[in-house]
């Protein structure tokens, strides 16, 4: 019987990829939609399943969102297993998003920040009608807007316009930096350091991060700072071989940079003066940028002394659960079959019930 079963699960699973596949296509009649139409015009989409599947391959992540039928966290966790098979040949030099070439750029700190506000694409400013313009096919892309002036490059950064006073927290280099950690390869421990943290933070799921960083907003964390800039554009990426010893360029990536400000009103031994939060992401991804940095200085609140309080500056809570491939998987394992559970958990209950009735009767008896 053990035999039968297992061959009529496999057939049950077989036709269930086939409908599966038979769905994700649609109709027939309907033009079948190219990676490469995902990967230019679900760019925003594309940029997150990178970010959160730490796999920077637009053509890869295209591929899994078609794959997962636009199911988010499934192509995410398409892209990490994928990504589990390439060989790793070393670590990158760090990115230096100071030398980034910007495309959007602005501060809400500073209306006349160094190097000027840049828009760039945002929805920011647009209204959320629906644009039935675009249901129409083979519609012209409109012509690229010019620039008003030339840009600063490379662009001054939020911490330029303080350091002169000092009034910006900084991060010291330290003479000979020691490896980070490596989440992908080194199972979470606690306390965690900042790289682990914003490793996590960088990995974990959007709409998780952005729910604890509007809480901490609404009061249920001691964070609510102003944007001192988001930034987003090309770096270049710098590797040093084994065989040559000095660094060269490898390619380009597109990244998103916040940094949040935060006043401290200053302790015994440290000057009062703006502590940042920082987000930094795959592509552009400015919402989880935003929160990631709102969620990294609440988690901050050891260095400068806060009482921590708030789900949101808990590091266990916020870290463990922050992955969305974790979290989905260990959801949607409950849909497996879990028959011996719930067959001793149905025996308890009955035991447990026929005691229950036992003792109702037996005080009934006593009362009569």
């Amino acid at each position: 019987m053990a035999y039968v079963s297992v061959k009529g699960g496999e057939k049950a699973i077989t036709n269930a990829h086939q409908w599966l596949a038979e769905d994700r296509r649609g109709d027939p009649a309907v033009s079948e939609v190219e990676v490469a139409q995902i990967r230019e015009q679900m760019s925003l989409a594309v940029d997150r399943v990178m970010s959160e599947g730490s796999c920077y391959d637009r053509d890869l992540a295209a591929l899994a969102v078609k794959q997962a039928r636009g199911d988010l966290p499934e192509a995410i966790f398409l892209v990490r297993a994928y990504r589990t098979t390439l060989p790793r040949f070393g670590a990158s030099e760090p990115v230096e998003a100071e030398q980034m070439s910007v495309r959007r750029r602005i501060s809400a700190a500073f209306k006349d920040i160094p190097g000027g506000q840049v828009l760039g694409p945002t929805f920011d400013y647009t209204h959320r009608l629906l644009d039935f313009a675009l249901v129409a096919d083979g519609q012209p892309p409109p012509p690229a807007p010019l620039a008003d002036e030339p840009q600063a490059y490379p662009m001054p950064t939020i911490g330029s316009v303080f350091a002169h006073e000092g009034l910006l927290e900084t991060d010291e280099r330290p003479a000979e930096p020691e490896e980070p950690f490596d989440l992908t390869r080194e199972p979470m421990s606690f306390p965690a350091g900042r790289d682990q943290r914003l490793q996590a933070l960088a990995r974990g799921d959007e709409g998780f991060l952005l729910s604890l960083a509007y809480s901490s907003q609404r009061g249920w964390g001691s964070t609510h700072p102003l944007c001192g800039e988001i930034r987003m554009g090309e770096v270049s990426v710098a590797f040093i071989p084994e065989e040559l010893g000095f660094p060269i360029e490898i390619g380009e990536l597109t990244l998103t940079e916040c940094q949040m400000l935060s006043g401290f009103s200053g302790s015994a031994d440290r000057a009062p003066q703006y502590t940042r939060g920082y987000g930094l992401t795959f592509g552009h991804c400015e919402r989880k940028a935003m929160s990631m940095a709102i969620v990294d200085r609440a988690l901050r609140h050891r260095e400068v002394g806060e009482q921590a309080d708030a789900p949101v500056q808990d590091e266990e809570f916020v870290l463990y659960h922050s992955d969305n491939v974790e979290a989905s998987g260990f959801v949607q394992h409950l849909k497996l079959p879990h028959y011996v559970d719930f067959q001793a958990d149905l025996q308890l209950i009955r035991r447990l019930r026929r005691e229950h009735f036992e003792r109702c009767d037996t005080l009934k008896e006593a009362a009569e």
